[in-house]
């Protein structure tokens, strides 16, 4: 059996050590996303880097990353499973992966896309400058909030103003459950609170965005490679029509004047939720990073 240990801070120095080897843009590899979300538990095996992750109610393996023996790595996988007593599936599998795995172990696994798991990227350039005809609207919604609260500001994230995003994301959250009290957002105020917690360890950085002082919207993102952002969080408050247009727009401001090498925003999944899909498609992304999941072939005959 692999001898995993669930991911902590003290974890970011050794996965530094294999970010050179991810050449997908996808959340599940970055590593503010390990700490944040579920319970992931990481190992190195044949000097690749393997991820046992408990999530959402399901669990499963990643893709191993690194230079390593990637055959010898996955055969262990495979073994950990049985000895576990749990499927061998693997989540957030990209094309190559899927042909690597369909070339090491033909008619072994059932490859299933995930759509709700895709990640929507974005240029940088476009969310900054809104340009061209597809992105009027969100111009109109911009000039409304200005016109609105013309004396609107920003400012960004410190150890000395994240309690302010504590509160602001607990009235989010009960406004959002007096709604729809059977909402679940345990697992995601939980990674909220580990983003406060772990804000300096993990570099992340964040905005509010404040009407006479007091804040309306937040949003908290972390560095996913040389070229690309992952936007973690994005929060605004009902009753302030524009306000999720223009933190976003802000942010992607503030991210391009402080690192002049991005080119790419990844806000992450929809999740399936309807709602979020229209909106993440509304900015008009460049591309979904399309990801698969390997599902043992009698596991899904099974089902």
């Amino acid at each position: 059996m692999i001898d995993f240990w669930a991911v902590t801070a003290r974890d970011k120095k050794l996965y530094e050590n294999f970010e050179s080897f991810i050449i997908h843009r996808g959340c599940e590899y970055n590593f503010a996303n390990l700490l944040l979300w579920g319970q992931q538990n990481i190992a190195v095996i044949h000097e690749n880097l393997v991820r046992l992750s408990y999530y959402g109610g399901h669990i499963s393996y990643a893709f191993p990353i690194g230079n390593g023996d990637k055959k010898a790595t996955i055969d262990e996988i495979i073994d950990d499973a049985k000895e576990r007593g749990i499927p061998c599936v693997f989540m957030g599998v990209y094309e190559e992966d899927k042909e690597l795995l369909k070339k090491l172990y033909p008619q072994k696994f059932h490859f299933e896309l995930n759509s709700d798991s895709f990640d929507y990227i974005y240029d940088i350039n476009d969310l900054c400058d809104l340009a061209g005809r597809k992105y009027h609207s969100k111009r109109n919604h911009l000039s409304r909030f200005k016109t609105s609260y013309p004396e609107y500001k920003t400012e960004v994230l410190t150890k000395d103003n994240l309690h302010i995003v504590k509160e602001l994301a607990k009235e989010w959250y009960e406004a959002k459950l007096s709604i729809n009290p059977t909402s679940d957002f345990d697992m995601e105020q939980i990674a909220l609170h580990r983003a406060i917690d772990h804000y300096e360890t993990l570099n992340l950085e964040g905005l509010l965005l404040k009407i006479d002082n007091n804040a309306v919207a937040f949003t908290i993102g972390s560095r996913m490679t040389k070229d690309t952002f992952d936007v973690n969080f994005e929060k605004a408050k009902a009753g302030f029509e524009g306000a999720y247009p223009v933190i976003n727009n802000e942010f992607a401001k503030h991210l391009r004047a402080k690192f002049p090498e991005l080119k790419y925003l990844d806000r992450e999944e929809d999740m399936g939720i309807e709602g979020l899909r229209k909106a993440k498609e509304s900015y008009k992304p460049l591309w979904l990073t399309e990801k698969y999941m390997a599902i043992p072939v009698e596991v899904y005959n099974d089902n």
